[in-house]
């Protein structure tokens, strides 16, 4: 079974930051799919659960009524190893050039005063909502972000050095 692209990526060297995970034509159009990373995988601490759902929440909420965007979002969700999220948007554009709307997207959350969509009616497991924690974690991020604009680091992979044969064949990590 061949890797899949995600699982290139050296995650003992990703940092936080803003990435282009893929790009995948779907008919005539190009969707692009976007790493925005919190967390240093496998060295700090994962988002909180009811943080990261609460996150989910409140970003999708304002990625779909930006106007600027909106006819553009396709899907923001959280990773499964919950170090951050996916989105997905139409269109091919770099890491810097949705910088403004993701920093937009996390500073906004501190001016939230209720989790939206947080009824039974709305969500799949609706008490499990942390504001607070929400909040923090997107200041945290927002913070980075501004602090580190500046350097490649936070836009660009850091790709698996890939051992291959003179047959071509490529030996993984187990």
């Amino acid at each position: 079974m061949e890797l899949i692209q995600s699982f290139s990526v050296d995650h003992t060297l990703i940092v936080p930051g803003i990435f282009v995970s893929r790009e995948d034509k779907v008919g005539n159009d190009t969707v692009t799919t976007y790493d925005i990373r919190l967390k240093r995988p496998n060295r700090e601490p994962v988002i909180d659960v009811a943080a990261m759902h609460s996150l989910e929440h409140i970003i999708a909420t304002f990625l779909r009524n930006d106007p600027d965007w909106k006819d553009d979002v396709i899907y923001w969700g959280p990773m499964g190893c919950l170090t951050g999220f996916y989105l997905i948007l139409k269109g091919s554009r770099s890491s810097q050039e949705i910088y403004e709307l993701v920093l937009s997207a996390f500073k906004a959350v501190k001016n939230v005063e209720i989790v939206p969509g947080t009824a039974p009616e709305n969500c799949g497991h609706y008490l499990m909502h942390n504001l607070g924690m929400a909040k923090w974690y997107a200041g945290e991020f927002a913070a980075y972000l501004e602090e580190n604009v500046g350097k490649s680091e936070i836009f660009e992979y850091p790709k698996m050095e890939r051992l291959v044969t003179d047959g071509g064949q490529q030996f993984y990590d187990s």
